[in-house]
């Protein structure tokens, strides 16, 4: 049971890590195609990650994987994406005071968290999760077993727990500068001196106040 246990979370990390690089070079290829410019959009402040993609690919995994139509598959995306999506603007904007996004312009959106075309964005990547990347998950399952892959596993995990941690502080603390909360001790110093707003807002430039 306690292998079972630990090779499920190594695979659900891996879902994580890849779904977040994909979502990192996704959004450059849209930017690309749709503005005829080169933008590099990051989730975390190290790393090409963009980590709704890496919970929308979880998600896919949880809950998709076990489906046979793709007709199924895809409503299924729609209603998981655009859930995701929603919740993932609304946190960040209590947490942060920012969102990343905003579809207000866009027919049949929902508060601008998210939209009809988005939704259906989504279920159109759940249908070629089911039909192409599942496979390939599946064929990959045995490498989890190999002492290298988990000695990797291990020292990604601590790296990515710690992108994940600084960029959420820096957010945060950026937050309360814009808000004129002087630094409270040394973290907020350290915070201050080393991931400034000129660094943050080039990291997240397609963010926005709220």
């Amino acid at each position: 049971m306690g292998k079972k246990i630990i090779n499920y979370s190594i695979k659900i990390f891996w879902i994580f890590v890849i779904g977040s690089v994909f979502g990192f070079f996704a959004e450059m290829f849209y930017a690309l195609v749709y503005t005829r410019t080169l933008e590099i959009r990051q989730g975390l402040i190290y790393g090409p990650f963009i980590q709704i993609y890496g919970m929308g690919a979880v998600a896919y995994y949880i809950l998709i994987s076990n489906i046979q139509e793709p007709k199924k598959a895809f409503f299924a995306g729609v209603i998981m994406g655009s859930s995701l999506e929603y919740l993932c603007s609304f946190f960040q904007e209590i947490f942060f005071g920012t969102i990343s996004w905003d579809y207000s312009d866009l027919f049949m959106n929902l508060n601008g968290r998210t939209s009809l075309i988005y939704a259906v964005y989504w279920g159109i990547i759940a249908v070629a999760y089911l039909k192409i990347v599942y496979p390939v998950f599946q064929r990959m399952e045995p490498m989890i077993d190999k002492k290298s892959i988990r000695i990797v596993t291990v020292f990604f995990m601590l790296f990515m727990t710690f992108d994940i941690t600084i960029s959420c502080m820096a957010g945060s603390r950026q937050q309360e500068r814009r808000q004129n909360v002087p630094a409270n001790g040394a973290i907020d110093e350290f915070l201050d001196r080393v991931y400034p707003d000129e660094l943050l807002d080039r990291i997240y430039n397609n963010k926005k106040d709220v």
